[in-house]
């Protein structure tokens, strides 16, 4: 068995001093997943119904899951060793096809999109065990491990590719479930035992400058949402009015994560003692709820900027509201992690934005979502001038 193993050690070289730079191969890897967060969100504008937020939540678990387990892989892997470029590039190819099936996965492309999923999921792994057996014997027993956890989701995966309805969403429900409990269980396999986050031997500053730039992609699709709609719009004082909003919208989300959060966690997971655990809870998890708030904004500025007048919809007010919540609360959770308590802006933020939902009988989707956004704005001053006088 020792053949079927890489001679050339695939592994980064570590210095000790500064994390490792992320590479152009994974920044080019990280445009099929562009297209995937606008599959997401066209998807939910298109069915904003409860089974269509259901149906969308668990898409952009599994395309979250397929990306962040791509960048704990690049962690450990080189980029710029040719095994490993082939390795992203195939993965691009059945990330495309991923994507692709996202508008119809629960209908008539099921199927392709199962069937990417698992190469992507199980084939990245095998190819782990591949480069990992000469080289890190302890990571391979690890992947032994997660191949073990991914082929059993893989029979759920293409199983409810397989049957229809609610069939399809409840197999697939199950093949989330396994993927999203493998990572708390320790990977646990009888015979193999499970593994501790002090196993994860892995890069922080790397990990945590990688999920910065997915959030960068994600409120790329709000900004990419907000001028597309609005060019299509005709110019006037209400029209340019949602297209502001919106933007600041946009803008108070990126000082909320940029300004505060992700510099300090990033210096805390590149100076801990494991940090596996935070970059399993931190980057693994709670950015999901980073991700998801974002794209469940870019499509409330889509409705405003098509519709900023008349009555408001129930859908429209779980996306104007809902987005920015989803991230609040990621935020809060995010910050915890590196700081001694929950943010009071953002937890007096969330109870604004409740406050938001009742005023939507008499509002328009201009003045709800303008009032989201000053929120998501006073959170950004608050934030801001509060640490600043503790500097002081």
């Amino acid at each position: 068995m020792i053949g079927l193993a890489a001679r050339t050690n695939l592994l980064r070289a570590r210095d000790g001093r500064d994390h490792a730079r992320v590479t152009y191969v994974e920044l080019f890897f990280d445009l099929v997943f562009v297209f995937a967060v606008t599959q997401l969100s066209h998807g939910l504008l298109a069915h904003l119904t409860p089974l269509g937020a259901l149906q969308t939540g668990l898409l952009m678990m599994a395309v979250w899951w397929v990306w962040i387990y791509t960048s704990w892989i690049t962690n450990w892997l080189d980029p710029e060793k040719p095994a490993v470029r082939l390795m992203l590039f195939a993965l691009m190819l059945a990330g495309l096809v991923l994507s692709s099936s996202i508008p119809h996965a629960f209908a008539e492309r099921g199927l392709p999109f199962a069937l990417a999923y698992v190469f992507m999921q199980v084939g990245r792994s095998v190819f782990m065990l591949w480069a990992l057996k000469r080289h890190d014997p302890g990571n391979y027993r690890n992947f032994l491990r997660i191949t073990a956890w991914l082929v059993l989701s893989a029979l759920f995966w293409i199983g409810g590719a397989c049957v229809e309805d609610t069939a399809r969403l409840a197999l697939w429900g199950a093949a989330v479930a396994i993927e999203y409990l493998m990572p708390a269980a320790g990977m646990w396999v009888p015979g193999l035992g499970r593994s501790t986050t002090a196993d994860w031997t892995i890069d922080g500053g790397h990990l945590a400058e990688r999920c910065a730039l997915f959030i960068i992609i994600a409120l790329g699709e709000s900004i990419l949402i907000t001028g597309a709609t609005f060019a299509e719009q005709a110019w006037n004082t209400t029209s340019i009015a949602a297209f502001v909003v919106t933007f600041l919208g946009s803008v108070a989300m990126w000082v909320i994560y940029f300004n505060i959060g992700a510099e300090r966690a990033s210096r805390q997971i590149a100076t801990s003692e494991d940090p596996g655990r935070l970059a399993r809870s931190g980057y693994t998890y709670v950015h999901l709820l980073l991700v998801a708030g974002v794209v469940v904004t870019a499509v409330a500025d889509e409705l405003v900027l098509a519709h900023p007048g008349g009555h408001v919809e129930t859908g429209s007010v779980a996306v104007i509201a809902g987005g920015p919540a989803l991230y609040l609360i990621g935020n809060a959770i995010f910050k915890r992690l590196s700081a001694p308590h929950i943010p009071l802006s953002h937890l007096v933020s969330l109870v604004l934005l409740a406050s938001l939902v009742p005023t939507a009988a008499v509002a328009t989707p201009l003045s709800l979502s303008a009032g989201s956004t000053a929120i998501l704005i006073l959170v950004a001053i608050w934030e801001g001038l509060s640490l600043r006088h503790r500097a002081d």
